[in-house]
């Protein structure tokens, strides 16, 4: 806005003493000019804005304020700049000789046998590893506490973590804030299937980590809240720990269960770029009144421009536990970081207009309770392998989690087993180095594999297929799956790759509709194509290795040696999880909530 300065003053022409125009604009110029553009705000800020929000919490989508909407949003485009962005912050030194008999001995406040830096899934393993009688303590920047927004969850995943002894299912009756049924995948009007008992459960993260924190401490467990990582010295003795608040820790191993983006996991990856990013945006509402039903994966459109770029649309929705008629939907999409990659907030202007229509309601009619946003990167080389002594990433920092997934409690459950048992073999044998603990985050095909996934619900200009490609290939899939049956359908929507069904499947899709395979060439790119045969192959050998060759092997373990048995248990666990043998069907999983 330019300011004019405007004078009032008397007329030089006076007569009998007063002037014959007693006061005339005089119009000088300006002496100072203030430009002042004023933004309009977006809708997307108008409505966060109105909402009342409490503190931030750990863990992806822990914050639900505009603020920290734009903080992400900065963060997702440094992610997909062109420029060379500063090197990461060195957290980790690798220093020689025994921390025993270093001059910061004298300064260490305490020991563990782990330290957890991350509590919002942290908490979880670190409460496992207390089961075994270890002394762990967890390392949270904010308060430890779980999120308002619930998790969406099978009771099948949940009883996983029983099994650990981490919850009872009492624990599970108690979290659990809602039960739905039956769930759906569609795509585009091109038909929907119907299923069970798949992610219906809404279980609340406030009340889950509420109660596994109380179980941790009355362990012995400590938990240092308000507390930063400030820098990690590795000895060949002990990890020293340094928080920005002054206090010196030392643990054996020091697990960095601190998210997508773990100062640890930088400093290992640099400035490399992920290789594809799921982004979130989406919102708790309160005015549905048909609310008993959700939506596994829904896709209501075809590819559609965002900005300077395209994106496929695909949706969840669940009912809410904090009333009977609060729902919960989320619109997400798979994108290349560059860029024209659309921000969160454009999602979110495309989200106020397209989820009314989806849900059938008029956003007038409904009361926002929160919104909600995040940002998943995945890379091809995950789970990561140990890059360091005495460190080992846990979680999301870990790339366990699918690539089309996002937020990793699915895999938690899935995994947390495995390797918190692996972790007390190694403390116990003193296996730590970094070799040894790459072996708790193996190679698994079952997961590389996925990558192919997202690739083809991946939008791309240049790709030259129809707009309705992916919705197309989607549908031939789910439709494949449906005719060979529950036990092909149900472990995909839960995340697991077997060999067996993805043979069957894809034998199916290209028999039933063959004149969709040139479009996949164009669309994921022959290097894509040609790296993920090798997976392939690969899954189908870790199957005959796991069915076959493992029941030999294993009446054999217990006569090694303490290291070249934990090795041994390891590698039977990568054939295992990484050919999805892991999951079990049981027709008992369709008919129990």
């Amino acid at each position: 806005m330019v300011v004019i300065q405007v004078q009032l003053q008397p007329h030089p022409s006076k007569f009998n003493g007063y002037s014959k125009h007693p006061f005339v604009y005089n119009i000088q110029k300006p002496k100072k000019l203030y430009l002042q553009p004023k933004a309009m705000s977006s809708r997307t800020q108008r409505i966060m804005e109105s909402i009342s929000v409490g503190g931030e919490v750990g863990g992806a989508g822990g914050a639900y304020s505009y603020e920290a909407l734009k903080r992400l949003d900065n963060l997702w485009s440094s992610i997909c700049s062109a420029q060379t962005v500063q090197e990461p912050r060195q957290v980790v030194t690798n220093t020689p000789g025994l921390f025993s008999q270093s001059d910061m001995a004298n300064k260490e406040v305490d020991k563990f046998d782990v330290l957890v830096c991350g509590g919002t899934l942290g908490i979880f393993v670190a409460t496992a590893l207390s089961l075994k009688g270890l002394r762990v303590g967890v390392v949270e920047r904010n308060l430890l506490k779980g999120r308002e927004q619930e998790w969406n969850i099978s009771r099948k995943e949940l009883l996983e973590l029983v099994e650990v002894g981490v919850l009872t299912e009492d624990d599970i009756e108690q979290a659990t804030t809602s039960v739905f049924n039956p769930n759906r995948c569609g795509f585009e009007s091109k038909g929907e299937i119907w299923v069970s008992n798949i992610l219906n459960l809404g279980v609340s993260p406030a009340k889950l980590i509420d109660i596994v924190r109380e179980r941790f401490t009355s362990l012995g467990g400590v938990i240092f809240e308000g507390c930063s990582v400030s820098s990690i010295n590795v000895y060949q003795d002990i990890a020293v720990l340094q928080l920005m608040e002054g206090k010196i820790l030392s643990a054996c191993l020091i697990i960095d269960a601190m998210g997508n983006f773990s100062p640890v996991l930088k400093q290992i990856r640099g400035n490399r770029k992920p290789d594809g990013v799921c982004l979130v945006v989406g919102s708790c509402c309160r005015g549905f009144k048909e609310n008993f039903k959700s939506d596994v994966i829904f896709s209501s459109a075809e590819v559609k421009p965002v900005g300077n770029s395209e994106a496929q649309y695909f949706w969840e929705a669940f009912p809410a536990g904090s009333g009977p008629l609060d729902r919960t939907t989320y619109m997400f999409t798979y994108v290349d970081p560059q860029p024209n990659s659309p921000k969160l907030e454009e999602l979110l202007e495309d989200y106020w207009d397209l989820m009314p229509k989806y849900q059938e309601v008029s956003l007038d009619d409904l009361e926002i309770l929160r919104v909600i946003y995040g940002i998943f990167p995945t890379f091809r080389d995950s789970p990561l392998p140990a890059a360091f002594n005495r460190i080992l990433q846990f979680g999301d920092a870990s790339g366990i989690q699918s690539p089309v997934s996002f937020g990793g409690f699915g895999s938690l459950t899935r995994h947390l087993g495995r390797i918190s048992n692996g972790i007390h073999e190694a403390i116990s044998g003193n296996l730590l180095d970094a070799d040894n603990l790459s072996l708790l985050n193996p190679y698994m095909p079952n997961l590389s594999a996925s990558w192919l996934f997202q690739r083809a619900m991946s939008a791309r200009k240049q790709a030259g297929v129809p707009p309705d490609f992916i919705n197309d290939l989607l549908y031939a899939n789910f439709q494949s799956m449906q005719r060979l049956g529950d036990p092909v359908l149900r472990p995909f929507l839960q995340d697991v790759i077997q060999f067996g069904p993805l043979v069957k499947t894809l034998g199916l899709v290209m028999l039933t509709k063959p004149q969709i395979l040139p479009s996949i060439f164009k669309q994921v790119g022959f290097p894509v194509l040609i790296d993920w045969l090798g997976h392939f192959s690969l899954l189908g050998s870790y199957t005959f290795l796991s069915i076959y060759i493992d029941p030999l092997i294993r009446p054999l373990i217990d006569t090694f040696s303490t290291e070249e048995k934990y090795k041994w248990k390891r590698q039977l666990e990568a054939w295992k999880y990484g050919a999805g043998l892991d999951y079990k069907f049981n027709h008992e999983d369709i008919t129990k909530r």
